[in-house]
């Protein structure tokens, strides 16, 4: 029998990580890059709309998010990840079908064969469907893991740093190469498959391992960590604690350098000589997307040997790197400050999503995680709804070092409120691998 369910957790596993791959592949593309591949094809040299416009949606759907967050989360408490899940997902497919009406593409006439409306409404429904996606994701190994938690976040937030090598960085050569800059089959195509996907969570997912018998990791017992009665957060506890306000202000923090950074890269090289620039950039990034691949395993590796805490310290001494690289950028680009930057990126987008979720159940355990990350990400998700557009912003004044000097200011605070955490206790700490160290 023991055997048996070893097998059956096994397959779960694999299920999870491998649609968890998946989601954040999706969802990296579609909250962030997917502006950089749109802004490489519709701008105001070329007929389109300016950047400004470009960007309007997404910076409108960034503080809509806030609301949205504990939307989502609520509903997941509520209902559990599945359902919710798949109905915003279907939404989002439609929505990327909109994008592909509202054309307005510089090969294709630009403004003149545009509809501006429906392409606000269409990125903007985007924008905010997607992040279900990673929700759901972290809700899911959150549930199902303790002990290897932080590998398996490692594992599933591989997907980031893998759309930027085939999404950013290979998708613009090959729409600029192979469709004349035409990239609707590539919206299009992410119809289809994230419609297959919410028919497969339909059918296989399930919301926690004790839904089918299961515990934790695989275990033959409950998780020792949860003995007792499981409390239930509210709101206004959530907010009193010194503890929810640290985590608030330190991945606010390192989640605002990703969004601006992510956010605003193709302005900044674009800035600095045009779309040859930014073609150079995206070797250099692909680069940095391939590294990031095992330093998303890497950073969850860290989390289950040494702490949340320690391992995001490390992490946000790594953001101040793609950061300096890109301040220092000089006209026409340079391929040395390019390929630091390239390895910025891999530690920013390997390492961002992995811990966030990992800290959160750090402090609060799986069975509370939810309940305070829909009030915690919300209130993160504030400063972080206008970083792409303020650096999108100074960048086009002219003003990048005062941008970049405000994004590393941001990085020291988001480290000050980290290190301030060390003394907060793992919730389930009898459950980690670690935590015979410290007992």
């Amino acid at each position: 029998m023991a055997q048996t369910k070893s097998h059956r957790f096994a397959g779960y596993g694999v299920l999870l990580a491998i649609l968890g791959i998946v989601f954040m592949f999706f969802y990296s593309g579609l909250q962030n890059d997917q502006i950089n591949i749109i802004q490489a094809f519709i701008n105001e040299e070329g007929g389109g709309w300016s950047a400004t416009l470009t960007q309007l949606p997404m910076t409108v759907g960034n503080f809509v998010c806030i609301a949205l967050t504990f939307v989502y989360g609520t509903f997941f408490v509520k209902f559990g990840v599945k359902k919710p899940l798949v109905i915003i997902m279907i939404i989002t497919a439609l929505g990327t079908l909109g994008i592909v009406a509202s054309n307005g593409l510089n090969c294709n006439g630009g403004v003149a064969n545009g509809s501006y409306p429906l392409f606000f409404i269409s990125l903007f429904i985007v924008r905010c469907g997607c992040m279900v996606l990673q929700m759901a994701g972290f809700q899911l190994v959150a549930s199902w893991f303790i002990k290897a938690r932080g590998q398996m976040m490692g594992i599933i937030t591989l997907g980031s740093p893998l759309f930027s090598i085939v999404g950013t960085a290979g998708l613009t050569n090959v729409i600029a190469k192979n469709f004349n800059g035409d990239y609707r089959i590539f919206y299009v195509g992410v119809a289809i498959i994230v419609a297959v996907i919410a028919i497969v969570v339909a059918i296989f997912v399930k919301n926690t391992p004790e839904d089918v018998g299961l515990y934790p990791d695989g275990a033959s017992e409950p998780p020792k960590s949860e003995a007792g009665e499981a409390s239930t957060l509210t709101v206004k506890q959530v907010l009193s604690e010194g503890r929810a306000w640290l985590l608030i202000i330190s991945f606010g923090a390192f989640q605002f350098i990703i969004n601006a950074c992510m956010g605003s890269m193709v302005v900044r090289y674009m800035s600095l000589g045009g779309l040859d620039v930014w073609l150079s950039a995206t070797k250099w990034l692909a680069m940095g997307a391939a590294i990031g691949i095992p330093m998303s395993y890497i950073f969850g590796l860290l989390d289950d040997k040494i702490g949340s805490v320690k391992a995001s310290i490390i992490l946000g001494l790594t953001e101040l790197i793609p950061v300096i690289a890109l301040m220092v950028q000089p006209e026409g680009g340079s391929i040395p400050a390019m390929i630091v930057w390239g390895f910025g990126v891999a530690c920013m987008t390997g390492g961002v999503p992995t811990m966030h979720p990992s800290i959160t159940s750090y402090v609060y355990g799986r069975r509370d995680y939810q309940a305070a990350n829909r009030v915690i990400m919300a209130i993160q998700l504030i400063p972080s709804a206008f970083a792409a557009m303020m650096m999108v912003t100074l960048i086009s004044m002219g003003k990048a070092n005062l941008a970049y000097g405000i994004l590393i200011a941001v990085i020291i605070v988001g480290l000050i409120a980290t290190f301030a955490m060390l003394k907060i206790r793992d919730a389930n700490l009898e459950d980690r691998s670690y935590g015979k160290k410290q007992q």
